[in-house]
């Protein structure tokens, strides 16, 4: 039995320690408030401030963990290195979670690098420098802090009249103490895709069907499998997916999304870890899911093949307000009467507006609108 410490445990967490619990192992799950959904499932629980390395390092020197697996982007990523030099094995490596926890760093890695295809980029620390980016990277452009989750400060700029909200939310939208934004050239896309990749480390590395969402705010709102597009432009993104996943070394599943144009594909973001659009893989469209599948990965025990068992989709469930206690769900009977249809309920704690508190899956033809009928059925009631 394995000791594995999960650094944050929100709802990908917590499907993460069902998978590996399933195998036989203890989970310590780790959050900066108490009762997050994968504490629910977990062995054990811890409650610090991940940004604070001392906490950190006084959790990992009290649980001595085998594993560490982090799950959020807001860790003082440098403290990994150190883990792993103590003979602890950090997924996917120490080297991939500090890279891909800053958008600089990783883009950096991808454009300069190894010369993957991107969109055009500029940084920014201060209104003038990010005023200038603005300038050489041209209108319509896209605006991000270097270190974010779930959307938080992202925007499209359109207009001159628009930089200055475009600055103060990426601002507020940083996390930890990092204040530096990218300015990425507007990709006219079609669509975007999400690249669930699996290395592994005794083993090739496999490739999900290619996962179609829909984003609002930054965030996904859907997302389905597979999303048709052309053998070429797939083996294109996989050979891409490939190229970064190796340079950053490490077993474990991947999150690499890209955009496609009519005839090209472009690079986009990677996390080293389950993605949220691939929350579709629940629904049982594939013969593991993403979870099964980076638990198998991390604990080194072998991926034979993945393959498509028939479409499927996801839709989010999100409040539409503030309330310091954990809400009930209205008309979850009515939509689990169809056998095509499920609801996961996160069990978070407390609601604000657009936080994603659950998802509904559908599989079949009909799965996309399945889901997000389902998902526009159930209500939220809230106790305060």
């Amino acid at each position: 039995m394995k000791t594995i410490l999960l650094l944050g445990s929100g709802e990908l967490g917590k499907e993460f320690v069902i998978a590996v619990k399933r195998y036989g192992h203890r989970v310590v799950a780790v959050d900066s408030y108490n009762d997050a959904p994968a504490m629910q499932v977990a062995d054990d629980r811890r409650v610090i401030s991940m940004l604070d390395g001392e906490a950190l390092d006084a959790v990992v020197a009290e649980i001595m963990p085998d594993i560490i697996v982090p799950e959020i982007e807001a860790i003082r990523t440098e403290r990994l290195f150190a883990y792993e030099e103590q003979g602890i094995h950090v997924v996917p490596s120490a080297r991939a979670a500090n890279m891909t926890m800053n958008r600089k760093a990783i883009r950096d890695l991808a454009s300069q690098v190894l010369n993957v295809k991107t969109a055009r980029y500029m940084y920014a620390t201060t209104k003038q420098e990010f005023v200038e980016a603005i300038e050489q990277i041209g209108l319509p452009c896209v605006v991000k802090p270097l270190m974010s989750s779930s959307g938080k400060g992202q925007s499209i700029v359109r207009a001159a009249a628009e930089e200055q909200v475009a600055w103060e939310y990426a601002m507020a939208g940083s996390r930890g103490d990092l204040k530096e934004v990218i300015v990425e050239e507007f990709i006219a896309f079609e669509s975007e895709i999400t690249l669930l990749t699996v290395t592994q480390a005794n083993g090739p590395t496999l490739f999900c069907p290619p996962i179609g969402h829909r984003q609002e705010r930054g965030d996904y709102m859907e997302s389905w499998m597979p999303h048709h597009m052309s053998e070429a432009m797939l083996q294109k993104a996989c050979a891409m997916a490939d190229q970064v996943t190796r340079a950053l070394t490490g077993a474990g599943i991947w999150g690499v999304e890209f955009f496609l144009t009519k005839d090209d594909v472009y690079f986009s973001e990677l996390s080293p870890r389950p993605h949220d659009t691939g929350m579709v893989t629940l629904s049982g469209c594939t013969n593991l899911n993403e979870f099964e599948l980076h638990a198998r990965a991390v604990l080194g025990y072998p991926i034979p093949k993945i393959f498509l068992e028939y479409p499927g989709a996801s839709a989010v469930i999100l409040a539409d307000r503030e309330s310091t206690q954990a809400p009930d769900y209205k008309n979850v009977t009515e939509i689990l009467s169809d056998p095509d249809v499920e609801v996961r309920i996160f069990g978070k704690p407390s609601t604000r507006k657009h936080r994603r508190m659950g998802v509904t899956l559908a599989r079949g033809e009909q799965s996309r609108s399945k889901a997000t009928d389902a998902a526009s059925k159930v209500a939220l009631k809230y106790r305060s």
